[in-house]
């Protein structure tokens, strides 16, 4: 992947499911998928990298942390089947970029409007931690996406999806600089054509004790909405 020219997205999404970097995490969503949770025993898994997912001609790109173990890595879409995917669906449908408050499975007839969702990590990690080296090894997918897409801001999902996208943005050439920026809930750094915009994951951990709120939420989408329509698209692009 490093030092190829970017593809389309759709060729990305059909290259991701192929991919064998972590052979470790391979073989993790491969277990979860034979074994299953006794809620969706009847269920096939899809059970191996997950790709990312949205309006093609997104302005404002996601990046999440990792597909959960029964939720993407069951269902074969970014937050689609899991607590987050629903906190995360509600409030992109409040704010016009969704079609559909709720996402139960890749047929379930959601799209997205001016938003392309994605992760750090493409496939599901043990107890939700992805290693420096199963980052880096994903790494080159996100900057491909933001090569593609140039989005005009980006909502990086906690520490680790704030983190990656930096480093995905330093790597295409913005202008990072020092101090550099640091993940906060509603921080926000320009970045040559992207603005990098903090929020806290929308985990349970996060929207069941308060701490990220549908108000909190609603703003902070409505601050990303903003940004991009009033971005002017780069020189050269049509």
């Amino acid at each position: 992947m490093p030092g190829e020219r970017p593809r389309s997205l759709s060729d990305l999404e059909r290259a991701v499911p192929r991919c064998r970097r972590c052979p470790e995490l391979r073989g993790y969503c491969a277990e979860v998928a034979a074994t299953r949770r006794r809620a969706f025993a009847d269920w096939t898994y899809w059970g191996r990298p997950v790709p990312g997912f949205g309006d093609r001609g997104a302005r404002i790109l996601i990046v999440g942390l990792a597909p959960a173990a029964h939720g993407a890595n069951r269902t074969g879409r970014m937050f689609t089947g899991d607590r987050s995917g629903d906190f995360l669906y509600a409030a992109l449908n409040r704010a016009g970029l969704a079609n559909m408050p709720c996402s139960t499975d890749r047929d379930d007839g959601l799209t997205l409007n001016g938003v392309y969702i994605t992760a750090a990590l493409r496939c599901a990690p043990p107890g939700n931690s992805p290693t420096p080296a199963q980052l880096a090894n994903c790494a080159p997918y996100l900057q491909q996406e933001l090569a593609i897409l140039r989005p005009a801001v980006i909502v990086a999902l906690g520490g680790i999806g704030f983190n990656a996208s930096l480093r995905a943005l330093e790597a295409g050439g913005a202008p990072v600089g020092r101090p550099r920026p640091r993940f906060g809930h509603g921080a926000e750094f320009p970045l040559g054509s992207t603005v990098l915009l903090g929020c806290y994951h929308v985990s349970q951990q996060n929207t069941f004790t308060g701490r990220l709120t549908e108000a909190m939420m609603d703003a902070l989408l409505g601050r990303a909405g903003a940004i991009a329509e009033g971005a002017t698209l780069p020189c050269g692009s049509s």
